[in-house]
Formats: structure tokens, sequence, C-alpha cells
């Protein structure tokens, strides 16, 4: 094995003052990194664990990298590991299993990138030194419990589980578990940070996350300052969460709905049953990311095996339907939308019992953020919800608009037939 020797002159140049402090401390178990958005945590903890992987040559550690869900991870967390091997100047001595998305350092230490969606392939691995879970508020307790166990190792010293996280409300399992008694846990180091804490952002997404400000405290406080705000009154209160087999709905019939987004919002494609006799409605499935052009967002759906369905998008992007309509998606119709339809859709939503499958984490947050809007002077809530958090639950209005315009067209048609009957 080639020895190698990293030099950092100017650790100002490379680490965010947050994480320097604590780059070589290994004393607590679980360390929990949490705060607002571009707050350079996740950067951070990669950076303190691909360096603590290539300190030890004796017994090489062996790394788990996890998200919830397997589809996102190499698109998000194998990007970040790769991007901080590149600046460290050692990505070319690595051996990259693309078949497995599996990294072996110089030093022979192992990164395996997983998504915990399948728990029983996480059971096989064995001889782990340390856990890093991307975006914790996405997994379970269940999870975080199991995923302590892996780390049994004798040969290993220092070992750790990493969670990083945006907080998003005090109902996610992180708050209840970490948080909610006020205690500092032992075995635990908890680090909050924000955006101001990452000298490396650039101003324009500085200037966007202040101005929230302003326009949004509560969001302000969640997204930008990484607080565990405490939320309005919320539009959907009440829904299941738990995996949905096929055997219990492939009965049913499915509907599809998008939204679109790019840059500062993520493109959110959503998967619905109805069970029209017995008020239930399953989300099945999400696929939500930023950044997507059309004939991306085309091929997802064509991968994902729903390129011949009738998908209801977000007619605000006629063009952008087109363009994934002549990349084969040939069903997909503008939603028809008109004056009071969002509150048409959440009307609609709202009859039902909602169940989510647990692996939609998007969809999952999104419900336990979206809030009705309150009157700052009066402090009474009205019908209109606020314009945040609400990208899935957009794409689930859209999914099911055939039905609520049935709906009420059958509702019109009974008044008018009822004005008809008074005449006589």
């Amino acid at each position: 094995m080639t020895q190698i020797k990293l030099n950092f002159k100017h650790p100002s140049k490379v680490f965010n003052k947050n994480i320097f402090k604590i780059l070589f401390n290994y004393d607590n178990f679980t360390e929990v990194h949490y705060g607002g958005g571009s707050s350079g945590k996740s950067h951070g903890v990669v950076q303190k664990v691909v360096l603590k992987s290539l300190k030890d040559w004796k017994t090489p550690r062996k790394v788990l990298w996890l998200r919830k869900v397997q589809a996102t991870i190499k698109d998000s967390l194998f990007e970040d590991v790769k991007s901080c091997l590149i600046d460290f100047g050692i990505w070319d001595m690595c051996e990259w299993n693309k078949t497995d998305n599996t990294v072996v350092l110089p030093n022979g230490a192992t990164f395996l990138f997983k998504g915990l969606d399948n728990p029983e392939k996480i059971k096989s691995i064995k001889g782990l030194s340390d856990i890093v879970m991307e975006e914790a508020s996405e997994f379970t307790l269940n999870d975080y419990t199991q995923l302590t166990l892996r780390l049994r190792e004798r040969k290993h010293k220092h070992k750790q589980i990493y969670l990083m996280f945006n907080p998003v409300s005090k109902l996610n399992w992180v708050f209840k578990y970490f948080f909610e008694h006020g205690q500092k846990m032992e075995d635990t180091l908890i680090q909050q940070s924000t955006y101001k804490d990452n000298k490396f952002l650039d101003e324009p997404t500085r200037r966007n996350l202040e101005i929230l400000a302003d326009r949004n405290p509560a969001y302000y406080k969640i997204y930008a300052l990484g607080e565990f705000a405490t939320l309005d009154k919320l539009v959907f209160p009440k829904y299941e969460k738990r995996i949905i087999s096929d055997k219990e709905v492939g009965h049913l019939p499915s509907y599809f709905g998008l939204d679109f987004g790019y840059v500062n919002d993520a493109s959110a494609f959503i998967h619905v049953r109805i069970d029209n006799d017995n008020k239930k409605l399953y989300v099945m499935a999400e696929y939500v990311k930023k950044g997507m052009l059309n004939n991306e967002i085309a091929q997802v759906i064509n991968d994902l095996g729903y390129s011949k369905e009738k998908i209801t998008a977000d007619s605000a992007e006629q063009k952008s339907i087109m363009e994934i309509k002549t990349n084969g998606i040939n069903r997909i119709v503008p939603a028809m939308k008109g004056k009071d339809s969002v509150m048409a859709g959440i009307q609609f939503i709202s009859q039902f019992d909602i169940i989510i499958d647990e692996r939609c984490y998007k969809t999952i947050e999104e419900f336990d953020n979206y809030t009705w809007k309150k009157d700052k002077n009066t402090d009474e809530y009205y019908n209109e919800p606020v314009d945040t958090y609400n990208h899935c639950i957009d794409a689930l209005r859209y999914a099911v608009e055939s039905l609520t315009i049935q709906k009420n067209n059958k509702k019109k048609n009974k008044n008018t037939l009822r004005k008809i009957k008074s005449m006589f």
C-alpha cells in the first residue's frame, strides 16, 4: 500500500470552523449534526469520516454510507464523498466498483453506499467501523437502533455513527429521541450549524436564505437557522405511515402527478392509488430531485415503468409538458387548475384516510410541515396554505384532479336537479 500524506497548510481554506474543531475528536459513539440548509454540515462530516478512514493502515476501516432510499444515494451522498476524495487528491488512487457502488481507498479502507429501503441487505454486512446516516430524519428510531447494533466489530477502535439532517418538525423521531427532554445524552455529540457558519457559501444563496426571514419567518427558522420551530396548524393533521404492499392495493386504480422544479425547487413525481369504496388514499411512490431537465424527467418516468400511464402535470409548464411528450411520455396532460383549485384539491384529499408508504420520505416531510396561513394581526387562520413544503402535495393534487372535477360536477348536477324539481 502506498502511504498518503495530506498537507493542509491553510486549513481555513479547506474546513469550516465548526467541523475543524472536532475533526479528530472520536470520543462520542453518536454524532448528531443538524442545522439549516446550505450550512455545510454534510460536507463537514464527509471530510471528517474520509480523513478518519485514511488514518488507519493496520486495521482498514469499513464505512457504511446510508440514505433511507437506495435510488437517492448515487446523486447525493456518493457524489459528496467522491467530491471530497477528488479535493483531497486521492480519487484516482481509489478502486470504484460501479456494480455494487463500493469504493476502496489506497490504504484498504472500504466505503459502502446503501439504501435502507431493504433492511435485510444491511444485516448481512459485517465488520463495520462507522455508519453515516444522511438525511437522518428520513429514517426511523428502529432503523437507528438496529444500525447501532451493527457496530460490534472489536478490532475497530473509535466506532461511530453519524447523523446529518435539517430539522423539519418536532413530530420527527430525531427531535423526540435526542432533543425532547432537554438532557445531554451520554456518549452523544450534538452540533448545530446554519448558513452563517458556511464561509464557502455563495452570495446569491445566502441572500435567498435571508429573504425568507421576511417572507416566511417559520420557514426561515427551520430551513435557514436549523431550529425545531413549533409549526402552525397543519393542513393534513392525520395520516398513517407504513410499508404498503402491492398485494394490499394491487386491484386499485393508479393516478400519477408531476410538479416541476429546477434550481431552488425539486421536481416531484407521485404515484397514488385510490380506494373510493373505503375512502382510502395510498401514496405509493415518489421521485423527487432538483436540477432535472425535461428529458431526464421523461427517462425517470420510463425507467419507473409508467411511460404509458396518464400523468397530470403542472399546467404552468406547457413547454416542459410538450418536451416530455416528445421524449415518449405520450399521455402526459396539463392540470386544469383554475380558481380555488388548491382548496378543491385539499378538500378532496382530506375526505380520505391517507396512508403514505414510509419510503416516500419527502411526501412525509411535507405532510408534517404543510400549514395554513395565519393573520399576523389577529392570529386567526384562514383557508389558504403557506406556499412551502408543497411540491409532492401539488403533484398529489394534480394526480387526483380528474376525480376532484368529477366530484364537483356531480355536486353541481345534483344542485341543478333540485332547482328543476322545485319549479314543479
